[in-house]
């Protein structure tokens, strides 16, 4: 029996990243042997143990062989004659086909991974295995987003050959989403999303943000030209946020692809159109709850953040607190208003970037203000009715206080 780090963790370590954790593969060892090791085996078909000292996943060296069309139909080869080689010819991508001799210190290396790290290039190993999961579409399009690659000219070739051929349709909504969000919190999610539309991925999963790359925008204000490259160039400006950020920025203008363009596209509207066909994303890929309510404030919202300092004190009053209904909420909000702001290929004027901060200080003001408000503020608090009237009662009070003390600032 020998065992060999593998995968992520020796390429992180080749690029001088710190690998989330690390992966081993076990050679010469049969099920039995790790059960009497002392390692738990991880399911009942599966070559796959943890070390209870330290948690960690020891894979036996296996073949596999496809049984079905779905990423999880395959039967594993793994008893103790499977070799080093035969193990790193089934993976996915030369750079996750490095192995580490521990006791050498030497990398060894079937597929000239460690060139393709150097030049960037994310590159699959084996056509013949590599169709057969369906799910390596998504990988290659996360890893060029998590590991700022490009996807070698071959293996975008057969990730669009599977797309074509509709072998995305065999991924179940939790596994697609579990990429997504894989993607979401790297800095480069404008990548992934760059590299599924390559490859035709974007318009099988999402193809309402698809369409957004040919929905024109007026050139004077975005001369990126179309809605999608705005998005692309948002996610960049917002490549340090949380995934729930980057997931609204994505959706916060797909109602632009059901607006009236004419001539010079004003997509008014565009935030109302939208709520729908979130409603839809999320139903169909089966997104968390948290994340659809978030991408529909975001839309809903983001095109009022300029007309703050010009809202009746009531408007200001609902719309504060909708956006701030926690400091929290309120932060992702305004995140994803500066991202849409700066996501334009064109220099932008002091004076446009000074009313932003204005507009971000107005409404934070506002609704610090409300925060500080109590019911029991209210005149004759003990005395006025606890009834269907009091919630109306209240909010006018507010409105008059937010009146009151914003113009003292």
């Amino acid at each position: 029996m020998k065992i060999y780090p593998v995968g992520g963790a020796v390429r992180d370590r080749l690029m001088n990243r710190k690998p989330h954790d690390t992966d081993y593969v076990v050679v010469g060892a049969t099920p039995e042997q790790m059960l009497k090791a002392g390692y738990k085996q991880a399911g009942k078909h599966f070559p796959v143990f943890i070390n209870p000292k330290n948690a960690c996943e020891y894979a036996l060296a296996r073949k596999e062989i496809k049984t079905g069309p779905k990423h999880t139909d395959f039967e594993f080869v793994f008893d103790a004659s499977v070799t080093l080689e035969e193990d790193a010819k089934r993976r996915d991508f030369t750079c996750n086909a490095l192995i580490l001799d521990e006791e050498s210190g030497i990398i060894i290396d079937f597929h000239n991974g460690r060139n393709d790290i150097e030049q960037k290039i994310l590159r699959h190993i084996d056509s013949e295995h590599f169709v057969e999961d369906p799910l390596r579409i998504l990988r290659m399009c996360r890893f060029c987003a998590q590991l700022d690659f490009t996807p070698a000219d071959e293996t975008l070739q057969l990730t669009t050959q599977m797309v074509n051929e509709g072998m995305l349709e065999h991924l179940s909504c939790e596994r697609i989403w579990q990429e997504i969000f894989k993607a979401l919190q790297t800095e480069r999610f404008d990548k992934f999303i760059a590299t599924a539309r390559q490859c035709g991925a974007l318009k099988a999963l999402l193809p309402e943000v698809d369409k957004l790359f040919a929905t024109p925008e007026r050139t004077d204000y975005h001369p990126e030209g179309n809605s999608g490259e705005h998005v692309l160039l948002c996610l960049k400006n917002a490549a340090e946020q949380p995934a729930l950020v980057k997931f609204a920025i994505l959706l916060h203008d797909v109602g632009k692809i059901m607006t009236p363009t004419h001539i010079l596209p004003s997509h008014h509207g565009h935030d109302v159109a939208g709520l729908p066909l979130i409603r839809d994303i999320c139903s169909r890929l089966k997104i968390p709850h948290a994340f659809r309510d978030f991408a529909l404030l975001a839309c809903q919202n983001h095109m009022k953040l300029h007309l703050v300092r010009n809202m009746r004190p009531g408007t200001l009053v609902d719309f504060a607190e909708t956006v701030a209904k926690s400091d929290e909420i309120l932060e992702n909000f305004l995140s994803v208003c500066r991202a849409d702001f700066f996501g334009r290929k064109r220099d932008i004027p002091l004076n446009e970037r000074q009313n932003l901060y204005d507009d971000i200080a107005y409404l934070k003001t506002a609704a610090q203000i409300l925060k500080s408000i109590k019911p029991a503020d209210m005149p004759h608090f003990e005395e006025l009715p606890k009834d269907k009237t009091f919630a109306e009662r209240f909010r006018n009070f507010k409105i008059d206080v937010l009146n009151s003390q914003l113009k003292k600032k």
